[in-house]
């Protein structure tokens, strides 16, 4: 399988996925999401990495970030989450070797037209997965910090909010009420294809945008703005 380059622009939401070796567990006790949710937390602050969502999954993470300074500092952030589990792991389990499956996959966001629905599609990833019938359920996800019935546990709700365009007055609840709606087949398709391949989930005119900054090609998966 050919592998893909990643785009990683600063003030842009990135869909990032970094799955277990092997689909294996990276999450078993729940000591180990609070660890990893502990050191996310920590090393936004150090490297400037806003948390707009996230869902810790037992074998996989979905996390939703914008880098705000510099471009690296993603992967640095990535790269440090990982090697931390991995010790933390290593360590309790008595083994060695890797925790992850090679380099985590990334799609950059278009988030004038799909910020709203890749959240949507990270925070009801525990219902698709029947681990849990209501999103409001399941411990390790950000639903609860922005649907307003929970503490932030990491994440940057007022920005969250901002990026995608919700009255903060009544924002909670149009979110609650947005997530109800679920995640339609056809953006299922989309957010999945693109971050597999480490292509943007976005219009043709955000591709544009893109390649003009970067100055390469980045193919879309994305065919028009989703329905809100």
């Amino acid at each position: 399988m050919p592998r893909y380059p990643r785009a990683f622009v600063v003030g842009y939401p990135h869909h990032v996925v970094q799955r277990g070796h092997d689909r294996k567990p990276v999450f078993v006790e729940h000591d180990d999401y609070r660890f990893y949710l502990d050191n996310l937390n920590e090393q936004k602050h150090r490297l400037g990495v806003e948390v707009l969502a996230y869902c810790l999954m037992a074998n996989h993470v979905h996390l939703i970030l914008r880098p705000v300074h510099e471009d690296k500092s993603l992967s640095e952030f990535m790269r440090v989450l990982a090697a931390r589990q991995t010790r933390y792991t290593n360590k309790l389990e008595s083994r060695s070797g890797t925790l992850w499956e090679g380099r985590f996959k990334c799609s950059l966001i278009d988030t004038e037209t799909y910020l709203p629905a890749c959240c949507r599609y990270v925070d009801l990833n525990p219902v698709r997965a029947r681990a849990v019938d209501d999103p409001e359920d399941y411990d390790w996800s950000s639903y609860r910090a922005l649907a307003g019935i929970g503490p932030a546990n990491g994440v940057d709700v007022e920005v969250a909010y901002r990026l995608m365009d919700l009255d903060p007055r009544h924002a909670a609840g149009a979110y609650r009420a947005f997530v109800r709606v679920g995640v339609t087949e056809n953006e299922l398709r989309t957010i999945r294809s693109a971050v597999q391949r480490n292509q943007l989930t976005g219009s043709s005119r955000f591709t544009d945008d893109i390649e003009a900054r970067i100055g390469r090609r980045v193919e879309t998966r994305g065919p028009g703005r989703p329905k809100k």
